[in-house]
């Protein structure tokens, strides 16, 4: 799951049109942000198995991140933080839902490494292991919440342009995602997935402008 993550991103900003972009489209990866920080500072960790069906990540410790008390406090700490820049109730409800929608999405495709709690069992209902499935899943969800969100817009009166290029943009990093060879370090898989999320985030931060 990578680009399906943004589709609750997508499908948030139909729904509380309110909220900013960038502040869901972050939102969306927080977790990951979060993970990918914490794997270069050597705190959780990964391993690269090629021999893994599907992807490769051996994700076989991140308590900190993808266990479910971690992430109910990060999508708390997202609703304050929220609040606090006085954002609606509404626009900052939605972003502490996305944060968290993270977690039930990687249920979804994980093999079971996510944490009920904190040393606890691990779940995950591992669609990972059938790539075709799960990239139709994937693509299929990112599809649903663009309609959406377009839908939202065209009944608004508005252009549909931030919708394309966002979209487009995703869909981009999804096939070079595809095409690129596997390998390489933990550290390294940290840093190029931290600078995808923050670049994915100053995209939608320029949207919001040019859409203001």
């Amino acid at each position: 799951m990578f680009v399906g993550h943004y589709a609750a991103s997508l499908a948030a900003k139909a729904a509380v049109p309110r909220a900013p972009l960038w502040s869901l489209v972050l939102a969306a990866q927080a977790i990951d942000i979060g993970w990918s920080g914490l794997v270069v500072a050597g705190i959780e960790k990964v391993r690269i198995d090629p021999s893994l069906p599907g992807s490769a990540l051996d994700l076989y410790h991140m308590p900190y991140t993808h266990s479910l008390p971690a992430v109910i406090v990060w999508s708390a700490a997202a609703l304050g933080l929220a609040r606090l820049a006085r954002l609606p109730w509404a626009a900052a409800a939605a972003i502490a839902a996305t944060v968290f929608s993270h977690w039930l999405l990687d249920l979804l495709v994980h093999r079971p490494d996510l944490e009920l709690w904190f040393g606890g069992a691990k779940v995950g209902f591992g669609l990972w292991n059938y790539p075709v499935p799960e990239q139709a899943v994937e693509i299929g969800l990112l599809g649903l919440a663009a309609a959406a969100w377009a839908w939202t817009r065209g009944r608004a009166g508005r252009s549909l342009w931030p919708v394309l290029v966002f979209v487009g943009a995703l869909v981009a990093v999804q096939i070079i995602a595809m095409v690129m060879p596997g390998g390489g370090d933990a550290a390294g898989l940290g840093t190029t997935a931290l600078v995808v999320y923050l670049a994915l985030g100053a995209l939608a931060w320029g949207l919001d402008r040019k859409d203001a």
